[in-house]
């Protein structure tokens, strides 16, 4: 059992590194047009103190609870592809609303999305249960001591720091987001679901809808669609995928104001294929869970 987990640590590990260096090199090529979003880039991802936030998130959802990875791959990623879905608003004239309203401009909105992405999970630290109202106060330190590198003005700080908090705080799909910036968010978190994320929990026997249906996507696509602003695509290998589509993404994205601006497409690959990937063989409940066994 032990050299199972190593084996599979090793390809969690060396998959996780390359979706963090993807998500990176993205991160770095849009924040790059836009000096405050670039300096708070620059800022948080080379705080030590915000890197022990990721890991101990990580600590407790994977290594204690056995969820899918909620560290700093996961706002990497998650802060990549709202960064994405922002940009693609933006050339379809939909404005963050901190600049639609006259509060501040794009680069703040960029600000805004980066911040919450990055710091949207470290309530997990605390627990599972509730971690998007611990996250508002742990990270309320670091959204202070960050805006004030970056804007002189007291109240512009507020207005930015309001911004974030309803970000972080309303990212779970329970919870309404009333601005684009959260929106954004929210959505974003929704779509890190390729089975990549999910095989460590489900391959040491954690098989439940969650662990299958997360298996079953193989990947997730974001571009600028044609009579949406945005389009969603999920390729999945088994219909059971479709538990994440409708459970998890479709509820942030109606949770939000973005449900007029972005179309999800799901579809089973290869689509010449007319049976599902078999993910579940045989299963033995014992202490009050599910184990599977091939």
């Amino acid at each position: 059992m032990q050299g199972k987990f190593d084996r599979l640590h090793s390809f969690w590990h060396t998959y996780e590194e390359k979706l963090s260096e993807m998500s990176i090199n993205y991160i770095n090529g849009v924040v790059s047009h836009y000096p405050k979003t670039s300096l708070a880039w620059k800022i948080l991802l080379n705080d030590p103190f915000v890197k022990s936030q990721w890991e101990m998130a990580d600590y407790l959802v994977v290594g204690k609870m056995g969820y899918n990875a909620h560290g700093d791959t996961h706002a990497l990623v998650v802060a990549a592809n709202a960064l994405r879905i922002l940009s693609i608003l933006i050339r379809r004239e939909v404005l963050p609303d901190i600049a639609k309203d006259g509060l501040g401009d794009i680069d703040d909105g960029f600000l805004i999305v980066l911040v919450s992405s990055l710091l949207h999970d470290i309530g997990n630290q605390v627990n599972r249960r509730d971690h998007n109202l611990h996250g508002g106060y742990l990270a309320l330190p670091i959204i202070d001591k960050l805006l004030e590198r970056i804007y002189d003005d007291p109240f512009k700080r507020g207005v930015v720091r309001a911004f974030i908090l309803h970000s972080i705080f309303t990212h779970m799909e329970d919870e309404r987001s009333y601005t684009v910036e959260a929106s954004v968010v929210k959505l974003a978190d929704g779509t890190d679901m390729s089975k990549g994320r999910s095989r460590l929990p489900y391959s040491l026997g954690n098989v439940n809808i969650h662990s299958v249906s997360a298996m079953s996507v193989d990947g997730v696509e974001i571009v600028e669609g044609e009579d949406f602003p945005i389009e969603i695509r999920v390729f999945m290998t088994n219909s059971s995928g479709v538990f994440q589509v409708e459970e998890i993404l479709q509820r942030k994205l109606s949770a939000g104001v973005l449900e007029d601006k972005v179309k999800i497409v799901a579809k089973t690959i290869p689509e010449d294929v007319h049976k599902d990937e078999r993910l579940v063989y045989r299963l033995i409940g014992k202490f009050g869970r599910f184990i599977h066994e091939r």
